[in-house]
């Protein structure tokens, strides 16, 4: 194996172990849900409020963890924020009161937030672009399979809720030092910092000169909508499965199955938008979550509800892969972690949505149905501002993209 692919591998590889850790984290709060409800009596709204919290720390930190990172480089300031959040992960498991509860939750997403978009550039910039989406699914596939243990070790520890957090804020720690040692800087990037034309000029310059302004715009409209029920189900799904009369074991069930077909999904986007044409592989994923929704919404038995339950992980997931691939090479390298943070940013706000929201139609006495029915617009709006992106990115198809460096 040569240099460039041995960098390539190991890239992808510690890349991967991060965002494991990252999936781990970003579900821990839903997977201790019901420990976290019982010990400080929280109430829909303030349920709620405590997954949002997190999210609304991810919205600042993908942003400003993406602009910085294009002005002193993707592995500090990825190394930077694995500590952020391995620390305020950890502290979730001490605090006593509910204002506390906000506050580690909040810290712990402005971390998991700034490391995003790092990963997204390092692995786009470490190999070509014809792999470039499989390298991107690979990484991502870690999420859904850190988000699958966090299930299992809700499973295994039942009212010991605290655990999650002990581990998912000891995984970070542990894992900087190989960071420091072995995960290189993307050459891109440094490329980029000695080419004196590589000018970054001002953030809106960099979203929407050059004729990039309508392929960021429909980039943020996409990821707000599509995360909007990706945070709705990965922080109210075991929820909205015990108010369906589903037993807690059941629930842990279906949430790993969920994560489980993410990673599978994760893998599967990636494939195919490397291989076929955009468009169709944008129209059978978001029409395959629409219908695994209804699958949620509608299954009375355990059989059913694990196979929609899987269903929607595999194609929620291939939703987001399919816009973290897509946003790499619509900007230059210079502006590249500026632009992927934007769009992630953007799209925090639909996370926030999406749990907010849940807890709301849940408070007013609506059911599981109508949380997942109050989804299905956005999806559809989700759906064409994706297609718009590849039209004026990849015209008619992704294979067609070119990238921007």
């Amino acid at each position: 194996m040569d240099r460039p692919a041995r960098r390539a591998t190991l890239t992808i590889a510690l890349c991967f172990i991060v965002a494991l850790i990252e999936g781990f984290d970003l579900q821990s709060a839903g997977t201790a849900a019901a420990g976290l409800r019982q010990t400080f009596a929280l109430d829909p709204k303030m349920m709620g409020w405590v997954f949002s919290a997190g999210i609304i720390g991810l919205l600042p930190g993908a942003f400003f963890g993406g602009w910085i990172a294009d002005r002193i480089g993707r592995k500090k300031i990825l190394i930077a924020a694995v500590l952020l959040f391995g620390v305020f992960s950890l502290s979730t498991a001490y605090v006593e009161h509910f204002s506390s509860l906000l506050l580690v939750r909040f810290m712990t997403g402005l971390g998991l937030g700034a490391a995003l978009p790092n990963l997204i550039a390092l692995c786009a910039e470490a190999v070509g672009e014809q792999r470039r989406g499989t390298a991107i699914s690979v990484m991502y596939a870690g999420v859904p399979l850190g988000g699958a243990l966090a299930a299992v070790v809700a499973m295994l520890f039942g009212e010991h809720w605290q655990m999650t957090f002990f581990i998912g804020g000891l995984a970070p720690l542990l894992v900087v030092p190989l960071m420091l040692l072995w995960l290189p800087e993307s050459s891109a990037f440094r490329q980029a910092q000695g080419d004196s034309g590589s000018s970054r000029g001002s953030t809106a310059q960099a979203l929407f000169g050059e004729g990039r302004g309508r392929t960021t715009l429909a980039l943020w409209l996409s990821y707000f909508f599509t995360l909007t029920v990706m945070y709705m189900l990965l922080n109210w799904l075991p929820s909205l499965l015990l108010e369906q009369g589903f037993s807690r074991p059941q629930a842990g069930l279906v949430q790993m199955l969920f994560n489980i077909g993410g990673a599978l999904g994760s893998l599967l986007g990636g494939l195919l938008l490397d291989r076929c044409n955009g468009v169709k592989v944008v129209l059978f994923v978001y029409a395959g979550l629409l219908s695994a929704l209804a699958g949620v919404g509608l299954s009375v038995g355990i059989v059913p509800m694990a196979i929609a339950g899987f269903a929607a992980g595999l194609f929620v997931m291939a939703a987001q892969l399919v816009l973290y691939a897509l946003a790499p090479p619509s900007y230059p390298t210079a502006v590249r972690a500026t632009g992927v943070g934007a769009a992630v940013a953007i799209g925090r706000l639909g996370s926030v949505a999406g749990p907010l929201a849940a807890g709301q139609i849940l408070a007013a006495g609506g059911g599981t149905t109508a949380v997942l029915l109050a989804t299905s617009p956005g999806l559809v709006v989700a759906t064409l501002a994706v297609l718009g992106v590849i039209r004026y990115s990849a015209g008619p198809g992704l294979g067609a993209a070119k990238s921007v460096v």
